[in-house]
């Protein structure tokens, strides 16, 4: 097994423990600030209608916020299957089964048989990914609209928590490691695929961005 699929294994086990916990801490508490500023960010861009792809959708709540806000449909994806467990339970909850569909694996690999969609979603996802070149590319193809995300902010209070992060998860011998990306790069991969930034929102930790498809000249 080559190191990619050790990290996306360890990676569904991780989260997989974590999956009661969040759909608990949303019930509690709804949705943390940097997601109510993606969901602001999208809706300066409309989602009225629109079909949605997140990738990395952990328990769902957040596409199905944007369903119960106006949106049309949404596809999940997610390396967890106790993750996807949660989120098929609260769309069933929310009597959204009907225009939810939820995918178990790496996107990446998954690309070829997904559709693609007015809006694709990465919430605190390309920060768990190793090759974030080959995530960005592959999902913001995907995007026929508008492409958001939420990543880390590049700045040390940020680093060392990642670092202390990373030390734990190597002690408790799980191969997941996060990473801190180059926000420039990702903005660079966007503006060739003929993306560009229309909305940027900032907490302490998180960076959200919304892109919007440049229309062809």
């Amino acid at each position: 097994m080559d190191a990619c699929c050790l990290h996306n294994r360890d990676a569904g086990r991780f989260f997989g423990w974590l999956a009661t916990c969040y759909r608990k801490r949303f019930a509690r508490k709804g949705l943390e600030p940097s997601q109510k500023q993606l969901m602001n960010g999208l809706a300066s861009s409309a989602f009225s209608d629109a079909t949605l792809l997140e990738i990395g959708c952990g328990t769902g709540y957040l596409h199905q916020r944007l369903l119960q806000a106006g949106a049309a449909s949404a596809i999940g994806v997610d390396l967890s299957a106790k993750m996807l467990g949660e989120a098929r339970a609260q769309a069933r909850e929310q009597g959204l089964s009907e225009r939810t569909d939820y995918w178990e694996g790496d996107f990446v690999q998954l690309a070829d048989r997904l559709q693609p969609a007015d809006i694709v979603i990465l919430d605190k996802v390309i920060c768990c990914y190793p090759d974030a070149d080959s995530l960005v590319q592959h999902s913001a193809r995907m995007a026929r609209r508008s492409y958001a995300f939420t990543i880390p902010r590049d700045r040390w209070s940020v680093r060392c928590a990642f670092l202390v992060g990373r030390a734990f998860l190597a002690l408790i011998r799980c191969r997941f490691r996060s990473y801190v990306h180059d926000p420039t790069a990702i903005d660079g991969w966007l503006q060739q695929l003929g993306l560009e930034r229309v909305f940027e929102g900032n907490t302490f930790a998180w960076l959200t961005c919304v892109y919007a498809r440049r229309p062809p000249a």
